[in-house]
């Protein structure tokens, strides 16, 4: 509903801020955006989400989705990029290209976040994350969700402003992309941990090779999280300010980093690594089932020495 709206410019609300931005000295952007490196990203973006839809199609892999709609998004993102070319005054193709290339990154982050709820199930070690298996992945996500929301409206506001509105609209996007930061980071330390646990009492068997996945999320993880630094310090500077002067930078550390993310997961793909349990033979699920079961004796046996009746006695 959002991109027609704002494919018509002879909408209402739209003729008379446009009629208000031509006739102030506000400027949208402070430089004519580029046509050539916005096709380019545009391109780079659909062709990575397709392959990336194909992916998760062949595969049943839908935990994923959330990857292939912040690729259309960025995508999307940069067609709105192309239409501010001709006249970069024209605010319905400005607001496109703000809200959807803001918030597109927080679908990348919860598809990050689901995965790493399937590498715990999967492995059946559950006992080694800091947050409850049930509540990981709700955690996270919710925590994006409140991002999402903060930064969609603070563009909103920022985009359809003037003056102190658009102020307040920068500072509501600081305020999400923060929350964003700090959601990320607490997700990072949650991941780590639990690698860690795992690499001191390895549980069940390698065969799935889950530490490379592992790898993949922390990759992906940093390049967000630059990602996102560098959008708070874009936004706190404000509409004049070093960053919003130079077209460059936004290539540089958002663009890129962007497209990072989805090439590393179009190369490593999380179904190549993540099997649930019928996808193992039957010696698979036996020596599973028969180290899962020592590992908890074991444990039990740790916290409580003096279980053992003979040890008692």
């Amino acid at each position: 509903m959002l991109i027609p709206y704002l494919y018509n410019t002879s909408s209402p609300l739209l003729l008379i801020l446009d009629l208000f931005y031509t006739m102030s000295d506000y400027e949208l952007y402070r430089y004519t955006p580029s046509i050539v490196a916005a096709a380019i990203f545009a391109v780079i973006f659909f062709l990575s989400t397709f392959f990336q839809a194909w992916r998760t199609f062949k595969t049943r892999s839908w935990y994923f989705s959330a990857m292939i709609v912040g690729g259309l998004m960025e995508g999307i993102g940069y067609i709105g990029r192309i239409m501010s070319h001709s006249n970069p005054k024209t605010l319905g193709p400005y607001i496109m290209q703000t809200l959807l290339l803001l918030v597109a990154p927080a679908l990348f982050a919860a598809a990050i976040y689901v995965v790493l709820g399937r590498i715990i199930r999967m492995l059946h070690a559950e006992r080694f994350s800091l947050i409850r298996i049930n509540w990981l992945t709700k955690f996270f996500v919710l925590g994006d969700v409140i991002s999402f929301l903060l930064q969609s409206g603070g563009g909103g506001i920022m985009a359809s402003g003037n003056g102190n509105s658009a102020k307040i609209g920068q500072y509501v996007i600081v305020i999400g992309l923060l929350a964003q930061i700090l959601w990320f980071g607490g997700f990072i330390f949650v991941a780590g941990m639990f690698h860690y646990r795992m690499r001191v009492v390895p549980t069940v068997t390698e065969k799935t090779n889950w530490r490379r996945l592992m790898h993949v999320l922390y990759a992906a993880s940093v390049l967000i999280l630059v990602r996102s630094i560098f959008r708070v310090i874009e936004f706190a500077q404000g509409n004049d300010g070093y960053f919003m002067r130079s077209e460059a930078w936004i290539y540089i550390f958002d663009s890129v980093l962007m497209a990072g993310v989805i090439t590393l997961f179009n190369i490593f793909h999380p179904s190549s690594f993540l099997r649930d349990d019928e996808q193992y033979t039957m010696a698979e699920r036996e020596e599973k089932a028969t180290r899962v079961h020592d590992e908890e004796h074991a444990t039990t046996v740790t916290q409580h020495p003096y279980s053992d009746p003979r040890r008692a006695l």
